[in-house]
């Protein structure tokens, strides 16, 4: 008797903006539900996106980590909120924390390839869309509806508590969440110099409260968001703040700061620290405030020919301070807004299939502008308009994709002794064929060749950055990146056993990458660069149904980055591969994931090899219900169950930040 495989739902991608089955996607894509992230979720968008296929976390101590997608991070990394860009300051170094809150996220999609093209040109890693519900988008059936969770870790004894809240009557819908988080620095695996990262803590706030128009054809709602953050920056030391530029070389003084770890301890809302001799020193840390307005709508059949139009749009507030010693050095403001109308057109009978498709424009404006200390770019003013479609064609087992998107970009460096305005056109274009050659089985194969405009700080940047222990050099005179990406996918689908396996090309003219030019100990001197570069790599995913309580899998990924005339693109990852098991019986699930990272020895000038290392982690879960008839669940993860030291070799602090050593996790979530 063959095992019984449970049927799963059709899970539509909302992110390729015509909600296409997975299975139908040219592209690869990976989607994350609530329960998939229930256990997933975690203080960073990048921590909560790490261990999936292709993916990976730039992580800067537990405050600051953002994805990492094939080796490609920054600008060429897209994260929306719901469909709208998220504007933050998280591309301009990786000290920025991402302005969203993964706990509140009620899925997260992630894109890969030529598919992400509609929403920038150049976004050659990956796009990250993090929904929410923030906005309702139906009035809940039985008048209201929510959540409230507690969790609590030992790594970092950190403790969050949120909560979700959703009602409404007649046509109008309200929504309120709210979340609080304190976590200390966290502790590494065995055998690190110290037990713990210093300046690894993270506190967090964060509340919404949102209000829809609800109609039979769709909705319009608007919600007001506040995510106040306060976390450490590990390894930021004063010993470099005396280095300065020969030329092109760096001159630094000798390091008389002494050691400045030790105990730590909060006096009101600031973290005091003693050093081996007892003389307290405050652990620098950024007091991030972000500030969003969200509009979003979706209105069918809104005017005669088309299916639906689609509104999103968002307005950030962004504000940090990075602290030292009690004080204030540095300012980063955000003042941001961003739009995006998309409207779809009916299906068409062409010949023996169907053509639908849509049409659509966006318009983004980012004044950004740092002051103090470590002011390394100045104020600048940067505009982005774009126009974009899209066309499917169906017929029989294949699905054809044809999309385009141009836009215009100006940026306005406004200096206190340099002006001007750098502007850029682009044009990207992508194809995408998928063909279903047999029940339950799909081949798919998809193409692009796109531009992206170098950024603010890429061509700007001038002065010495303490957070990531640099002196950057932008370059007014860099060109737009112009890229070809090919991407080829098959996927089984259906039956007991099923995968996933992809193969990637990125072939990159002017490549704009942060080349490390001269180096003092851990200091280094930045140029923004331009040589051509080539992106080529693997992710496979493979599952097995043994019976109808136990499941198997193998995953795995590799990349690697070269400049065509010789030398390694900088921080790229090195290869994984993994096993996880899952088991289900009533009320109970468990699962066990390991996988190893591989030595990273291919490493740019100036870079250090970063060693192998195994993870396992455990978790388990438990669901039930009151006699009230409200749900809960308990649930409990063990990561890095071996304790393992770990280092990731993405980071800009590799060194003095390794991954959580061995870490409990316990929560509990109640839905009414």
């Amino acid at each position: 008797m063959s095992p019984r495989t449970p049927e799963l739902s059709e899970v539509r991608v909302t992110g390729s903006v015509l909600d296409v089955p997975l299975e139908e996607s040219a592209t690869p894509v990976e989607l994350l539900d609530a329960q998939d992230l229930l256990q997933r979720r975690a203080a960073t968008l990048g921590e909560t996106l790490e261990g999936l296929p292709g993916v990976r976390n730039n992580n800067y101590g537990a405050g600051a980590g953002r994805p990492v997608i094939r080796g490609a991070d920054g600008a060429r990394v897209r994260i929306l909120s719901d469909g709208s860009e998220v504007q933050d300051a998280s591309t301009s170094s990786p000290d920025h924390a991402v302005a969203i809150e993964p706990m509140l996220a009620s899925e997260v999609e992630i894109l890969r390839g030529p598919s992400t093209l509609l929403y920038g040109g150049g976004i050659t890693g990956g796009l990250v869309n993090v929904r929410d519900a923030r906005v309702p988008t139906a009035i809940p059936a039985k008048g209201a509806e929510g959540s409230v969770e507690l969790r609590k870790d030992t790594a970092a004894r950190e403790g969050v508590g949120l909560f979700s809240l959703t009602g409404g009557s007649g046509p109008i819908a309200l929504h309120v969440e709210g979340l609080k988080r304190s976590a200390q620095d966290y502790r590494v695996g065995s055998g690190w110099s110290e037990e713990r990262v210093d300046g690894s803590f993270n506190r967090t706030w964060y509340g919404s409260v949102g209000a829809s128009f609800i109609h039979e054809r769709g909705y319009l709602g608007v919600a007001y968001s506040r995510l106040r953050s306060k976390y450490g920056l590990p390894g930021h030391s004063h010993e470099y703040e005396d280095c300065h530029l020969h030329g092109n070389a760096l001159h630094c003084g000798e390091d008389d700061a002494g050691d400045t770890s030790g105990d730590c301890h909060w006096h009101g809302t600031e973290l005091h620290c003693t050093d081996e001799h007892g003389h307290e020193e405050e652990v620098a840390l950024v007091d991030m405030d972000t500030r969003r307005w969200d509009i979003r709508g979706e209105w069918r059949d809104p005017l005669p020919g088309f299916a639906r139009a689609r509104l999103r749009a968002g307005i950030t507030d962004y504000r940090h301070d990075e602290i030292d010693h009690g004080e204030i050095g540095t300012t980063f403001k955000n003042q941001a807004h961003d739009a995006r109308l998309e409207l779809e057109h009916q299906r068409i009978a062409l010949g023996a299939g169907q053509l639908r498709g849509l049409v659509g424009a966006q318009h983004s404006r980012r004044e950004f502008s740092a002051t103090g200390e470590e002011a390394y770019v100045e104020p600048t003013d940067t505009k982005n308009r774009a126009v974009f479609a899209l066309e499917e064609y169906r017929l029989g087992d294949w699905r054809l994709e044809l999309s385009g998107r141009y836009e215009w970009q100006s940026i306005f460096l406004n200096g206190s002794t340099r002006r001007g305005t750098v502007r850029h056109r682009m044009g990207s274009v992508s194809a995408g064929a998928s063909w279903n050659f047999t029940p339950g089985h799909v081949l798919a194969v998809s193409a692009s060749r796109s531009e992206r405009a170098p950024t603010a700080e890429e061509l700007f940047a001038s002065g010495i950055h303490l957070a990531s222990n640099t002196w950057e050099r932008g370059n007014a005179d860099l060109s737009a990146e112009r890229s070809n990406n090919i991407d080829i996918s098959l996927r089984k689908t259906s039956g007991a056993t099923r995968y996933e396996l992809t193969a990637f090309y990125n072939r990159i003219s002017n490549y704009i990458y942060a080349s490390t030019t001269d180096r003092h100990e851990s200091f280094r001197l930045i140029d923004y660069r331009q040589r051509d570069a080539s992106f080529k790599g693997l992710e496979a995913r493979i599952s097995h149904q043994l019976t109808s309580q136990w499941r198997v899998g193998v995953f795995g990924d590799a990349v690697r980055a070269s400049f065509t005339d010789g030398g390694k693109v900088p921080r790229i990852p090195s290869h994984r591969l993994g096993l996880d098991v899952a088991w289900h019986a009533g009320p109970w699930t468990a699962g066990a994931e390991w996988y190893r990272s591989f030595a990273q020895n291919r490493i740019a000038d100036h870079e250090t090899r970063t060693p192998a290392y195994d993870m396992l982690n455990l978790q388990m879960a438990w669901q039930g219900r009151l006699d009230s008839g409200q749900g809960y669940e308990l649930y409990a993860r063990l990561g890095n169950a071996l304790d393992k030291l770990a280092f990731n070799h993405s980071s800009f602090v590799k060194d003095a930040s390794p991954l959580r050593g061995r870490n409990l996790m316990v929560g509990v979530k109640f839905d009414f």
